[in-house]
């Protein structure tokens, strides 16, 4: 067979892109884990094969391109609900979503390969470039995170590293045990020169392990919580035939017996506006009988309206409201929307042209006698950022999701996997409620301790964690990281200037 080095450049490409699509096989729901690492290690084998610069910008294009475009397959389903309008964007969506992405990785492998610097170190600054743009894909232009690499290890003990350093972290070290190896595998150095990444796996894997074994146990509080899930279908969801149908149902799970402290109703459930949902309230806060409940429901405000959570007392009053402040582009809002909507663009969740406004920001909530909440709404959950932004460390997270716009297939479980990552970021317990699934609670490891399948109508009585002691990430954040990471971009980029001379 012919050395991969003496391949020609479009095959090149093309396995990249495979391989891409191979390690998003890593994350969930397939959760298997191996094959991005093992992606990764070969797509290192092509980088160090790339003649040019620009070849390996393309192989980095190709391969994180592979990668989204399957990681992110759930984007074509929200397309689907209005199919008549909005199908035949699907592919175009996702297509322009990958390829967008994958942006972040070409200049990442551009940079890279710097003939200045030995081919293990070039690997070596790979890692650090390419851990350095996933940070950049998580804050620039609103950011977005999903499918980040460390998303991998949520079903291993590794995951509890995340405690300490955060995703990025987590992602930057699992690029460091890998595309190293790619040099020798590629025949630029000997195996001999693996020692310092081989000590640096073998430490990886001691930490993950130790670390996770040393986790303090968890807890369970006294308080029980009503997770509520109505099973909304979107193209139902607000159909005026099917709608009161949905609203029944969760009144019905919210008055079974026996009695629970919380009950938690997903995003959007309430199929009346704020302002003129008293005879809506009024019902839930009979069914509850005198247990506060939590909602989401849409509101307005002169001319902005806004996706809000609302808490309720046990005496069924107003007893706080979060208004979402991280919206999804394109989803919740538009750019230029009253412009773009003389075009007929509009957002998938939106009904006029610039849609949902955003709210002042992360907010803790007093819920009851369970203490204080963090609030997330939807794919709020998905950022490290909008969780380390509350003004006060709460007792709990609380996150309301519709996933019904994200299909059946991997979306929900990624988003569930993400809320996860939160939970043990923070050593928090999260409570997840959804209309279609998956609704679970979750404890400050990020464990699973009871969750209503996807695509089923019930209701799950769990309960509450005791909160963990401030994790190293809660207090720190993710500034640590990327000083280091551009420390170490800094030097290697210093070592190219003194090879040079």
């Amino acid at each position: 067979m012919m050395p991969m080095g003496r391949w020609p450049f479009f095959p090149k490409v093309a396995l990249a892109a495979l391989l891409g699509a191979l390690g998003a096989f890593g994350l969930a729901p397939f959760d298997i884990w191996p094959a991005t690492l093992v992606s990764l290690v070969l797509v290192g084998v092509l980088f160090q094969t790339a003649e040019t610069r620009r070849r390996a910008g393309w192989i980095g294009w190709a391969f994180a391109a592979g990668y989204f475009a399957h990681a992110l397959a759930w984007l074509t389903e929200p397309f689907q609900v209005d199919a008549a309008r909005h199908a035949w964007m699907a592919p175009f969506a996702l297509f322009f979503m990958a390829s967008g992405l994958a942006l972040f990785w070409a200049p990442a492998f551009w940079v890279s390969r710097d003939t200045r610097l030995t081919p293990l170190a070039q690997g070596g600054l790979l890692a650090v470039v390419v851990a350095l743009v996933e940070f950049a894909r998580g804050y620039v232009l609103t950011g977005f995170p999903w499918a980040g690499l460390a998303q991998i290890w949520t079903e291993t003990p590794v995951s509890q590293l995340l405690s300490l350093a955060g995703p990025y972290a987590l992602a930057a070290l699992t690029l460091l045990v890998t595309l190293p190896l790619g040099t020798v595998l590629a025949g630029r150095a000997r195996w001999r020169d693996l020692a310092v990444p081989a000590v640096l796996a073998v430490g990886f894997l001691g930490l993950a392990a130790g670390y996770g074994l040393s986790r303090p146990p968890v807890v369970a509080s006294d308080k029980i919580v009503r997770l509520v899930q109505p099973n909304a279908p979107q193209h139902q969801k607000w159909d005026p035939d099917f709608a009161p149908v949905f609203f029944t149902r969760q009144l019905e799970f919210t008055a079974a017996g026996p009695r629970p402290d919380l009950i938690v109703w997903p995003e959007t459930s309430v199929p009346a506006w704020l302002g003129s949902a008293q005879p809506f309230v009024a019902a839930m806060a009979d069914a509850a009988q005198g247990v506060p409940v939590i909602f989401g429901i849409q509101r307005g405000d002169g001319p902005r309206i806004y996706n809000s959570l609302v808490v309720l007392d046990d005496e069924g009053r107003q007893a706080g409201v979060y208004d979402k402040h991280h919206l999804a582009p394109f989803g919740e809002y538009v750019p230029f929307g009253e412009v773009m909507a003389r075009f007929g663009i509009h957002g998938l969740a939106a009904t006029t042209g610039n849609g949902f406004s955003a709210g002042p920001g992360a907010q803790v909530l007093q819920v009851g006698t369970l203490g204080k909440a963090l609030p997330l709404i939807c794919y709020e959950a998905v950022f490290t950022q909008d969780v380390l932004a509350a003004p006060e460390r709460p007792d709990f997270l609380l996150q309301i999701t519709n996933d019904a716009w994200f299909g059946t297939r991997s979306g929900p479980y990624q988003h569930l996997a993400q809320a996860r990552m939160r939970a043990i970021e923070q050593g928090l317990p999260m409570m997840r409620s959804a209309n279609t699934g998956v609704s679970a609670m979750i404890d400050p490891l990020g464990r699973v301790s009871k969750a209503l399948p996807l695509g089923t109508a019930g209701y799950v009585d769990a309960p509450l964690f005791l909160p963990h002691a401030a994790t190293v990430y809660s207090r720190l954040g993710d500034v640590p990281v990327l000083v280091l990471l551009l420390a170490a971009f800094v030097l290697f980029l210093r070592n190219a200037r003194r090879s040079k001379v």
